[in-house]
């Protein structure tokens, strides 16, 4: 299932979205170019929200979860309809309920342990977060020990103004966060800044 990652290189994470506003905040990043997107299960009524842009993207979109912490989270998830599972630490139980409920795993990893246990759990990327912890160097470290192929993508400390240091470091991908939406900002404001980001 790694395949469904190829071409990837931005996931837009929307922590706080509303199921309102969840369709048309998904359009402003489809337009800007993003191809992921996640809604934190922190988020106000994160089921509904993920389920309505499953219904309006899920054929053009990678769409899911993040912070997910429980296999009966998985599955929650899962049975909105959404493919991808996102978590902030490396869980074997998590990793597997995902694999079996045929979605995109991408675990939190800091070292190269955590690495090497999300991937043997079968993991299809690993989210290296928080990315900022480590910088460019730990980073690119890290690439020189995965195994070939291995998918990693920054969360945590990425801006327009360092993707392409993020890029160059080694990863496959990088996350926007604050920086491209918050609950407060409106949909212009979100899709000028997702296009930035984008670019960047």
């Amino acid at each position: 299932m790694t395949d469904r990652l190829e071409g990837i290189k931005h996931i837009a994470i929307i922590r706080g979205v509303t199921p309102d506003r969840a369709v048309q905040v998904t359009e402003a990043f489809y337009q800007a170019g993003f191809r992921a997107i996640e809604v934190p299960l922190n988020s106000p009524e994160p089921l509904a929200s993920i389920k309505n842009m499953v219904d309006a993207f899920g054929d053009r979109m990678l769409i899911g979860a993040g912070t997910v912490l429980t296999p009966e989270e998985v599955d929650q998830v899962a049975d909105t309809g959404a493919k991808l599972l996102v978590s902030p630490n490396t869980n074997r139980a998590v990793i597997g309920r995902a694999k079996e409920r045929g979605m995109v795993s991408l675990p939190g990893v800091l070292t190269p342990s955590e690495c090497f246990v999300a991937l043997d759990a079968g993991a299809d990327g690993l989210k290296v977060f928080p990315a900022s912890s480590i910088g460019f160097s730990g980073v690119n470290m890290l690439t020189h020990v995965m195994p070939p192929g291995t998918k990693l993508f920054a969360v945590g400390g990425v801006s327009a103004e360092n993707v392409s240091e993020w890029m160059d470091a080694g990863c496959a991908g990088v996350a926007a966060a604050r920086n491209c939406f918050t609950p407060e900002m409106s949909i212009d404001q979100i899709s000028e800044a997702a296009k930035v980001f984008a670019q960047a």
